[in-house]
């Protein structure tokens, strides 16, 4: 199991064997969060497919959400 240090000002050194499983590169962004107590890194990527994904299951196949939202503010800016 992979260890490293916090050093001053908070900042941890992701160990190059997780930066890899994980497909992290320099600059990529990551989501943050504790969870039981314990702190989860994830590429900010994975994080955008998991929402994708918990919401699919409360749309209808063949709907785009996006679609949906700018049809929305059309309607909204047409009424206005």
């Amino acid at each position: 199991m992979p260890r490293t240090r916090m050093t001053e000002g908070g900042r941890i050194v992701i160990p190059a064997e997780l930066r890899r499983e994980l497909a992290l590169q320099p600059g990529d962004s990551v989501v943050l969060d504790v969870a039981d107590g314990a702190l989860r890194v994830r590429p900010l990527r994975r994080a955008v497919e998991q929402a994708r994904g918990l919401l699919r299951q409360y749309l209808p196949t063949g709907i785009s959400l996006s679609e949906e939202l700018i049809r929305d503010r059309r309607e909204e800016a047409a009424r206005e």
